[in-house]
């Protein structure tokens, strides 16, 4: 189904995981994808496989790094309908341990990289109407042990996203937020739990349904960059197998 042909979307953390699955559906459902990612080896493997437009080594906790890339995907396209912010990362540490340059890394991927393309985006988007779909994490409305950065960056996501979807209110540009449990991607299956960590208070963040599959939180993404989620601004969406039920 075409349903986001015509669009233009830049996508990051589009090498592996959650990125490259929603690479791959956008450009199934038609649109022009612009994939960003820090290893260009498996961007561009990526890129061939799921035959979308172009992609860039881009360092995200740059201001700079992320300004270009806005540039150069409009400057390539014409246009830009669509910012999905899904780059991240997660490492589990004591709290008591978490060293400044690991908290100021928290930070930079994921919270000043999505402000930062968010910033350089804005001008475009409001130009065509577009929309901003934001990756969070049930660690942005709730709290996970071992993850403080991580919560507390993830929560500042969620932050942003309801800041904007207020402060642009009278437009009809969209701003949402999806919130992923566990899914079956490199970073969480390859997750080291840190030294003497209490496995017990790990696990009440997991589904009683297990892991989500990349593909199906894509699924979720796209329906909001799409015409058929034009209702659809300031939502934070959990899509996390029912964890955030009970």
């Amino acid at each position: 189904m075409a349903t986001l042909e015509g669009k233009v979307a830049l996508i990051t953390g589009a090498s592996s995981g959650l990125g490259a699955a929603t690479v791959a559906l956008f450009a199934a459902q038609g649109a022009t994808v612009f994939g960003i990612a820090r290893d260009v080896e498996r961007l561009r493997d990526v890129h061939e496989s799921a035959g979308s437009a172009g992609y860039a080594a881009v360092d995200i906790s740059s201001a700079q790094a992320c300004a270009d890339a806005v540039g150069e995907c409009v400057e390539r396209f014409g246009r830009l309908d669509t910012l999905v912010n899904v780059a991240g990362a997660h490492t589990m540490r004591h709290t008591s341990s978490v060293t400044d340059d690991e908290w100021a890394a928290d930070l930079a991927v994921n919270l000043n990289g999505p402000f930062f393309l968010t910033r350089a985006a804005l001008p475009h988007l409001l130009a065509v109407n577009g929309s901003i779909v934001n990756v969070a994490s049930t660690a942005g409305t709730q709290g996970q042990a071992y993850s403080a950065g991580y919560c507390a960056a993830k929560h500042g996501l969620v932050g942003l996203t309801r800041a904007l979807a207020v402060e642009f209110s009278a437009s009809q540009i969209r701003v949402n937020a999806v919130c992923p449990g566990g899914m079956v991607t490199p970073q969480v299956t390859n997750f080291v739990f840190p030294d003497g960590a209490d496995v017990d208070l790990v696990m009440r963040t997991a589904s009683p349904r297990g892991m989500s599959q990349p593909s199906d939180v894509a699924g979720m993404i796209a329906f909001l960059a799409g015409d058929a989620a034009k209702a659809v601004h300031g939502a934070v969406i959990a899509a996390d197998n029912g964890r955030s039920a009970d």
